[in-house]
C-alpha cells in the first residue's frame, strides 16, 4: 500500500514529529518520510482532510464481536470493519462466544476470521472451561495460538483458591489473567447502581462494595502469587484507592474503566432507558471525578469502549429483565474527547498496548505504519447513521460528541 498523507498534525509522544503538521509518506506498509511538504512524483492516493490529526493506532482491550454463536448481533468482520473507522488498530477480543474461546482451536479460529484485515485481532481466552468459573481452560495452549490474556467476561471467579491457582500457573508462562470486579453475593439481583437515584426510581441496586470486596480479594490473591493481573472496568472511587495502593507495594496489576463510565452517573437511568443498563452500573459522580482522577495520576492504565452488540430482543424489555452492555466502539474517541484534553485522550488509546504484547510503532521515518486519523474538534450528535455495528444499542444515542475518527492506515491497508 502507497499512500500520501497530506498536512497531519502528529500526535505522538515517542516521535520527533509530535505536536508538528507534516506530510507522511508510506510505500508499502512502511513510513518513508515524513516532511514539511512532499511532492507526489509516482502519483500515490493522497489522504488530505479537514483538520486531520494522526497517531499511533488506538487499541480497545475489550470488545465482543459475537462470532461464533452470535452472528446476529455482530460477525467479526463487521466487528473488524466497526474498529477500523472508528480509529482502531487493535481490539482485544472477549471469549463470550458459543462455544466460548477455551481451547487452542477456538483462538486459532478468531485468528483465521481476521486474518489479513487492517485491523488486528487479540483473542482473550477464557479462564474457566466455559466460563463456568470451575476448572481452569487450556491457558497455555491458548498463549501457544495466539490469546493475549486470559478472563471470564463479565463473570467473576468466585473461588478465590481458582484465582489463586490461575494466577500460579499463568505466571510460570508471563501469563495475564483478567478478573472481573464483582463479588455476586453482594451484587444479588442489582440493575443499577446502589445509591439516591435507584432509591428514587425503585430499581434494585448494586453497591459500589460488590466491585470493591472483589477487587480487594483480588489484590491479596496478587501479592500472595507474585503474579501478573488486570482488573477491567473498574467504576468506584474506592477501587481506585486499592489499586493506587497496590501499585505503590509494586503489584503488578493493571486496570481500565469504561468511557461511558466516565460520562454518565446513575442518574441518566431516571428514563428507565435500556442502552443505559450496563455492567459495571453507572455510578455516582463522585466516582466519576475519581475514576477521571485516576487516569491523570496513572492509577488506571487504559481506557476501553467495552463494545458489547446485542440484538434489540435483549435490550427492548422491562428493564430488570434487560441485559448489560452497550457498543462503544464508533463513539469511543468522541465520548473520551468531550472529557479530556485530546493529548491526554491519545495517550490513554495507545497506552494498553505493552500490558498485553501488542507491538508499539511510533510515527517515525522506517517504522510500520499503524496509524489513527482523526478530527478532534468537531462537534455532532451521535446517531443511528454514525453506527457501523450490527447492533444499535448505543448509550450515546443522540449525544452530542467532540472529535470523530476518520479510520486507520495498518497492516499495509
Amino acid at each position: 500500500m502507497n499512500v500520501l498523507i497530506k498536512s497531519a498534525t502528529i500526535l505522538d509522544s515517542k516521535s520527533d514529529f509530535h505536536n508538528q503538521t507534516q506530510d507522511i509518506l508510506i510505500e508499502k506498509g512502511v513510513i518513508t518520510n515524513i516532511s514539511k511538504r512532499l511532492k507526489n512524483p509516482n502519483n500515490y492516493k493522497e489522504i488530505q482532510l479537514d483538520n486531520l490529526h494522526v497517531s499511533q493506532g488506538w487499541f480497545d482491550s475489550s470488545v465482543c464481536f459475537g462470532e461464533p454463536g452470535f452472528e446476529e448481533r455482530e460477525t467479526i468482520l463487521n466487528g473488524l470493519k466497526a474498529a477500523a473507522k472508528s480509529g482502531f488498530t487493535n481490539v482485544a477480543l472477549n471469549a463470550n462466544t458459543y462455544p466460548v474461546l477455551d481451547t487452542n482451536s477456538d483462538i486459532s479460529f478468531v485468528k483465521s476470521k481476521a486474518e489479513s484485515h487492517a485491523v488486528t485481532l487479540h483473542p482473550i481466552g477464557a479462564l474457566t472451561k466455559n466460563s463456568d468459573g470451575k476448572d481452569l481452560a487450556e491457558l497455555f495452549d491458548m498463549t501457544n495460538a495466539g490469546a493475549v490474556a486470559f478472563g471470564d467476561y463479565k463473570k467473576p471467579i468466585t473461588n478465590a483458591n481458582l484465582m489463586k491457582i490461575a494466577l500460579q500457573y499463568a505466571n510460570s508462562f508471563n501469563g495475564l489473567v483478567c478478573s472481573f470486579p464483582q463479588d455476586n453475593s453482594i451484587a444479588g439481583q442489582g440493575v443499577m447502581n446502589e445509591e439516591v437515584t435507584s432509591t428514587t426510581i425503585g430499581l434494585k441496586g448494586i453497591p459500589a462494595l460488590a466491585e470493591e470486596l472483589q477487587v480487594a480479594r483480588d489484590l491479596f490473591i496478587l501479592e500472595y502469587t507474585e503474579g501478573k493481573l488486570h482488573i477491567p472496568t473498574i467504576s468506584t472511587a474506592k477501587s481506585v484507592e486499592l489499586i493506587r495502593a497496590a501499585k505503590k507495594k509494586k503489584l503488578d496489576v493493571t486496570c481500565s474503566v469504561a468511557i461511558h463510565n466516565l460520562v454518565f452517573s446513575d442518574e441518566a437511568l431516571t428514563g428507565f432507558d435500556t442502552n443505559y443498563k450496563v455492567s459495571p452500573p453507572l455510578r455516582t459522580k463522585d466516582d466519576i471525578d475519581a475514576l477521571i482522577g485516576g487516569l491523570k495520576d496513572g492509577t488506571i492504565d487504559m481506557v476501553t469502549s467495552d463494545h458489547n452488540p446485542l440484538n434489540i430482543e435483549l435490550k427492548k424489555v422491562e428493564f430488570d429483565y434487560a441485559h448489560n452492555g452497550t457498543i462503544g466502539l464508533e463513539s469511543a474517541f468522541g465520548a473520551l474527547n468531550s472529557v479530556l484534553p485530546t493529548k491526554t485522550v491519545i495517550k490513554l488509546l495507545t497506552k494498553g498496548k505493552e500490558r498485553f504484547g501488542i507491538e508499539d510503532s511510533n510515527i517515525s521515518i522506517g517504522n510500520k505504519a499503524s496509524l489513527s486519523l482523526f478530527n478532534p474538534d468537531v462537534s455532532y450528535e451521535f446517531t443511528k447513521d454514525d453506527i457501523i455495528s450490527k447492533s444499535k444499542n448505543a448509550i450515546f444515542m443522540g449525544h452530542t460528541l467532540k472529535g470523530k475518527a476518520y479510520g486507520i492506515i495498518a497492516n499495509k491497508k
